[in-house]
């Protein structure tokens, strides 16, 4: 069921309920109105019979009937009159008797006064002392004027309820598509939208009510997948190009050694070359892997607690164990009492190639390879600086220093693929911590990593 349909019956719903509770109250009031109306009169006119024949002595039996038959009385009336001894002193229609009057007579003594309904006519029945006796009065009559009048009533507010609910839905679903079609719009125009035209935006109409708000942040969506899709170009044309480059290189060597024989020593020659651009591919090929890999969630990564100073430790070892001419000064201070604040939860795997690729690119552009880290744990944070004295990076290649492939003018000479800070990044990010570079050009550059205990 669409929403406008949805909208519409329930707003008949909600609306036909309040009618109906409505009319019930007032039929409700109306009847009861009625009721007490007729009974009021009915009290007076026994009452005006008994003091009649009681109390006026003037007044006998067969005049107060010929005074009930001219006098205007109400329809279908009766009133009798009883003793003490339930015998009847007056009767004003000897036609008609009442059904379960030894009943009647007993609960009127009881309660000095009752009134009840019996085949649609009203009767009450009343206690009036005389000077001798006590008598029961008991009156009469069909209200024809007042239940004609509630039954106009009835008719009304039935009709009038089913009139005011298809109102009510005419209307529920004229304002429900008015409501709604600023949804239909923002519909409209996002189906437009693929992946040819991700900057086209979603018109956001005033700005101010909850559909305007849902368009802004549609389009803070499509902002976010716009450039994750501008990232994933650039990543894809870029990794096409550093893979082609060793393949062609690969290729043409193999070519040209195979268009004469050679040497042993130049066939040696050229398969060292090639060996050496087939390490390139793949150190590539692994770079692009792990890269994948550090863009996953979390929680599919296998974690175990880990020390980060001796992770650190064991990074250095490996990278001079690489590279005997680098040099890596590390300074530890601020240590915790608690050995175990330098304890955390990650992927000891993970994390060690981002410390790898931080540190290896530290000492590959820093003057005389050396490298200063300082590790400290201080405001519950575990931050670790590394800083080298080498080329430097501009304030224009910082901002985009951590998208894959992307590499600095000044770094351009160097070997490597632009691969290294963009793995760190993310894979400090997913073990909750920060990335942050500083850095002058041609002085120095300071990679900070922080990570909350």
């Amino acid at each position: 069921m669409k929403i406008r349909t949805k909208l519409a019956l329930y707003f008949t719903l909600i609306v036909a309920s309040i009618l109906f509770f409505f009319a019930i109250a007032i039929y409700y009031s109306s009847s009861t109105y009625r009721e007490q109306q007729f009974f009021s009169r009915l009290k007076d006119k026994a009452t005006n019979t008994a003091k009649l024949l009681i109390e006026v002595d003037e007044v006998s039996y067969d005049l107060l009937k010929i005074i009930d038959k001219n006098t205007i009385s109400l329809p279908e009336e009766k009133i009798a009159i009883y003793n003490s001894s339930n015998k009847k002193v007056y009767d004003s229609d000897d036609k008609h008797g009442f059904s379960n009057l030894n009943t009647i007579l007993e609960k009127t003594r009881q309660k000095k006064e009752v009134h009840f309904e019996e085949n649609e006519k009203d009767i009450l029945a009343i206690i009036f002392p005389g000077k001798l006796d006590q008598f029961v009065v008991i009156a009469s009559a069909f209200d024809k004027y007042g239940l004609s009048k509630l039954k106009n009533l009835r008719l009304i507010l039935i009709g009038g309820l089913l009139i005011c609910v298809i109102a009510t839905m005419m209307a529920g679903w004229i304002y429900s598509g008015r409501m709604l079609r600023p949804i239909a719009e923002v519909v409209r125009e996002v189906d437009k939208i693929t992946a040819f035209n991700l900057n086209q935006r979603v018109n956001e109409g005033n700005g101010t009510d909850e559909i305007a708000h849902l368009a802004v942040t549609f389009n803070r969506m499509l902002d976010r997948i716009e450039e994750a899709f501008n990232i994933q170009k650039s990543f894809v044309s870029n990794a096409s190009h550093e893979l082609r480059t060793p393949l062609t290189s690969i290729t043409g060597q193999i070519e040209v050694s195979l268009m004469n024989k050679r040497s042993q020593d130049e066939y040696e020659a050229v398969l060292f070359s090639i060996l050496e651009d087939t390490r390139s591919l793949n150190k590539l090929t692994n770079g692009l892997l792990e890269l994948t890999h550090a863009s996953m969630d979390i929680a599919g990564i296998k974690l175990n607690n880990i020390r980060i100073d001796e992770l650190l430790w064991q990074v250095k070892n490996e990278i001079i164990k690489r590279n005997p001419n680098y040099r890596i000064n590390i300074q530890i201070s601020d240590l915790p009492e608690d050995e175990t604040k330098l304890i955390m939860l990650g992927s000891e795997q993970l994390l060690k190639t981002a410390f790898l690729n931080i540190i290896e690119n530290a000492c590959k552009f820093s003057s005389g390879k050396e490298v200063n880290i300082s590790f400290s744990v201080n405001n519950n944070f575990i931050e670790l600086n590394v800083t080298d004295l080498g080329i430097g990076i501009s304030q224009a290649d910082i901002q985009k220093i951590f998208q894959p492939f992307y590499r600095g003018n000044n770094a351009k000479k160097y070997s490597g693929h632009g691969l290294g800070l963009s793995l760190a990044k993310k894979i400090i990010q997913l073990h909750k911590g920060d990335l942050t570079i500083d850095s002058v050009i041609n002085k120095y550059t300071t990679v900070k990593t922080t990570f909350p205990l």
